[in-house]
């Protein structure tokens, strides 16, 4: 089996059946001659069979579509001439890979591109990326051998800067047991991937799933907790031991829950001989001789040739699955697993993280967990579909969630899936229609149910629309082995063409090749250039353009930072008056005994006013004192900075943002090269702008419960030495006076620190707005260079290339 069979089955998320066609045969020309007959022995699961059988058929279709079109070489004779003297010095593998530059193509040059579709052989997205930056390399290689000048300075840098990769993280919550792995191993079409862990069972390790573009082995990251946080909680033994007694009273309380997740710790990475052990004897090197990497602070790297052996190796890291013969855990002490799958396009620009649904109590762990639930773009709640609805545990992750996920995160789709739909009683006396129409019928009414719940909750729709939301029902038995349904009425199918569909989004080739295309109109305008001066005209145009753009934006920005002050003015004064309730209620929580009260005010003042429960919902008192403050301004917040939609921040205007290049370029014919590169600049920046402002919205938003945690720290710090028999009693009057002493000052203080940080970052998109696109002017157009090589020819081909993406893409 040859590389363009393997890249197809790939691509076409079949990769399970590779070694199959590779002991048949299947090269690319017994690929194209597969009867059905032939395809039926290939692959026996009527699911994938007829995926690939669709699939098949449009290759065929878009070949031929190729092959039909007129080529006219007589336009681009010369260029024919210039581009074997370029393959000569460029590296080999532009003309020695799968598809040779063909610059006869180039007779459309200047014409609009006629749609076509992509002939995925010839014209690959990797093929393309790897020919442009093969390309650069060289363009690279002639700037330094150039004169020392600012404009050569420049250019080099905008090369070096193309190579960005963009990830999609989508983080999937769910119990074990709800059917969370086999949906990722399903989806991503690689079997035994993930463990599938018991039901008694809970996720405690975070573990990405990506895909591995190096080689073809499965492999995994380890990354560990260091040294220090192991010796602090090994260090709480004594303190649990001291109240052990006060423990033992209320075993049955859910608040005690600290105790018995740090005896599982202990029990899984030491057995029973941590019972005799002190804290600093559990810390000897020889506890850890497996992993000597967790005392060397690097990662551990498992590297394997198939899926299920590495599932088996990494069992012991993340508590998922079961195994006798394991004798010594290592999952209390890791971070984070990355899985690398070889060569899975549904991975390669997107992250699949199997999150724990409430953070954790290690430091480290529960904020990378808060980084990496900031990060996602998409989030999958996992449940069974006979209890969805219903499912409380679910819909608590979603709340708890939601203000890292919206206004605190960028998360742009919520996708609740229920899982199992095919588990549906006894189907025994029922026709194969009757049982599919069984399935379907529950599907719908879950569905409904799904989404009426999701309209009760008022807390999350503040942060998201019902666009956004999407409820799925699937099945991966179903998928992987089909007994009662096709493949699409599992919805797997539909889930991976959503993981595609954000793959696509981040196109790493498209955004390489039109920025690569910008940098070589640059130079080749700038080498063609004239007389000194003869640019005037066009750039006091742009200049003109520039500051008009700049002085609206200016507009926009001060019309929002007015009402963000009216908005906290307001939740300034909600707080004061609200803050006496709110301290009642927390300091004096009904249904809930003395001794639990204590337990949860002593995990609150120990862990900087948060206390994480094993289960259930995680207590935030600092969340609390500042809860009327976010709600004041959180409707606003959304609509200046929204995760959904096509407007973009601060109302769109930094997405509207324009210098009019385009109208220009009839006016100023010679400056048409130049113009092509300010264009591709404009892009680039906006879209730098846009990741400034998704990552600084999520500091400004989180600013309002920090300010209050850095002014409780003294209190936090002062109650959690208390001890004894008054303890409850003096942690509740300490932290009520201490909000009292502090209550006029502390929501002023957050409004204005939020406040700051908005203007900070509206003085910022200015200033490298203005900075960027002066610099980018100046030197594309009023530097006199001599200097400069001549590039037409790596330009037409990479004209050539930009066109086939754009119009392959667009197909």
């Amino acid at each position: 089996m040859d590389t363009f069979v393997c890249d197809k089955l790939n691509q076409w998320g079949l990769s399970e059946f590779m070694e199959h066609f590779k002991d048949e045969g299947v090269d690319t020309e017994s690929l194209y001659c597969l009867e059905d007959q032939d395809i039926d022995k290939l692959i026996t699961k009527v699911g994938p069979r007829a995926r690939f059988k669709k699939r098949l058929k449009l290759l065929k279709e878009e070949e031929n579509t190729n092959s039909e079109k007129e080529v006219c070489p007589k336009q681009c004779q010369q260029q024919n001439e210039d581009a074997t003297d370029l393959t000569k010095s460029l590296p080999s593998t532009i003309v020695t890979g799968k598809r040779k530059l063909d610059l006869q193509e180039e007779s459309s040059m200047g014409k609009p591109a006629a749609k076509r579709q992509r002939d995925s052989f010839q014209f690959s997205e990797s093929i393309i990326l790897n020919d442009v930056k093969n390309i650069m390399t060289h363009v690279h290689a002639k700037l330094q051998n150039q004169e020392n000048t600012d404009l050569n300075e420049f250019l080099m840098t905008k090369i070096r800067d193309l190579e960005t990769d963009k990830r999609e993280l989508v983080g999937v919550f769910g119990k074990t047991g709800s059917g969370k792995t086999s949906l990722i191993n399903a989806v991503i079409g690689v079997k035994k991937l993930l463990p599938s862990g018991d039901v008694d069972a809970c996720t405690s390790v975070m573990i990405k799933v990506e895909a591995n573009m190096h080689n073809s082995k499965y492999e995994a990251e380890i990354e560990f907790i260091n040294k220090e946080e192991w010796e602090d909680e090994l260090g709480t033994v004594d303190c649990f031991l001291e109240d052990d007694a006060e423990l033992e009273k209320h075993d049955e309380d859910e608040e005690n829950d600290g105790y018995h997740d740090l005896i599982e710790k202990l029990s899984a990475l030491y057995g029973e001989e941590w019972k005799q052990k002190s804290s600093e004897q559990l810390m000897d090197n020889r506890y850890f001789r497996e992993i000597p990497e967790f005392l060397q602070s690097t990662k551990k790297i498992l590297s394997c040739e198939s899926a299920i052996e590495l599932s088996t190796k990494m069992l012991k890291y993340t508590k998922q699955g079961e195994d006798k013969d394991i004798k010594k855990w290592y999952w209390p002490l890791v971070k984070c697993v990355t899985v690398k799958v070889p060569k899975n396009n549904f991975l390669k620009h997107v992250t699949l993280v199997d999150l724990p649904g409430n953070g954790d109590r290690n430091k480290s762990r529960d904020t990378m967990w808060k980084r990496i639930v900031g990060n996602c773009s998409t989030i999958w709640i996992v449940s069974e579909i006979n209890r969805a609805a219903a499912d409380k545990e679910s819909w608590e992750i979603l709340k708890s969630a939601s203000s890292l996920l919206g206004n605190g995160g960028e998360c742009r789709y919520i996708h609740f899936i229920c899982t199992k739909s095919d588990v549906i009683g006894d189907l025994h006396d029922l026709s194969p229609a009757d049982v599919q129409a069984s399935i379907l019928k529950r599907n719908m009414k879950a569905k409904e149910a799904v989404n009426k719940e999701f309209n009760k909750l008022n807390k999350i729709k503040k942060h998201f629309s019902n666009e956004c939301f999407k409820v799925f029902t699937v099945s991966s038995a179903e998928f992987v082995k089909s007994k009662h349904l096709n493949p699409e009425n599992t919805e797997i199918p539909e889930l991976q063409d959503f993981l595609q569909n954000l793959n696509d989004s981040h196109s790493e080739t498209l955004n390489y090749v039109s920025g690569a295309h910008g940098i070589l109109s640059l130079i080749q305008g700038a080498s063609l250039r004239k007389e000194a001066g003869s640019n005037q005209a066009v750039c006091e145009d742009l200049e003109t353009n520039l500051n008009n753009q700049l002085d609206g934006i200016r507009v926009a920005m001060r019309e929002i930072y007015s009402i963000f002050k009216k908005c906290l003015d307001e939740g300034v004064e909600n707080s004061k008056s609200s803050c006496k309730n709110i301290l009642k209620f927390f300091l004096y929580p009904p249904r809930k005994t003395g001794s639990a009260q204590c337990y949860i005010l002593k995990s609150v003042v120990k862990n900087g006013g948060i206390h994480k429960p094993k289960n259930g919902k995680e207590i935030n008192f600092n969340i609390k004192l500042t809860s009327f403050l976010s709600k004041s301004i959180d409707e606003e917040f959304r609509k200046t900075f929204p995760n959904e939609g096509n407007c973009g921040p601060f109302n769109g205007v930094i997405n509207k943002f324009s210098l009019d290049t385009e109208k220009l370029k009839p006016k100023y014919k010679d400056a048409e090269l130049q113009l092509t590169f300010l264009k591709t600049e404009e892009e680039k920046l906006k879209t730098k702008l846009n990741k400034i402002i998704r990552d600084s919205k999520k500091q400004i938003y989180m600013s309002l419960t920090k300010t209050a945690e850095e002014i409780m720290k003294e209190c936090y710090e002062k109650a959690v030495q208390f001890r004894g028999k008054n303890t409850l009693q003096n942690i509740r009057e300490t932290i009520q006076q201490h909000v009292h002493n502090f209550q006029n000052t502390m929501f002023e203080k957050a409004k204005n620190v939020m406040l700051e940080l908005l203007l900070k970052l509206m003085v910022e998109i200015l200033g490298l707005l203005e900075k960027n696109m002066m610099e980018s002017i100046e030197l594309s157009l009023k530097t006199e260079d001599c200097s400069i090589p001549d590039v037409s020819t790596e330009l037409v081909m990479v004209q050539k290339l930009c066109e086939e993406l754009n119009s392959s893409m667009e197909a």
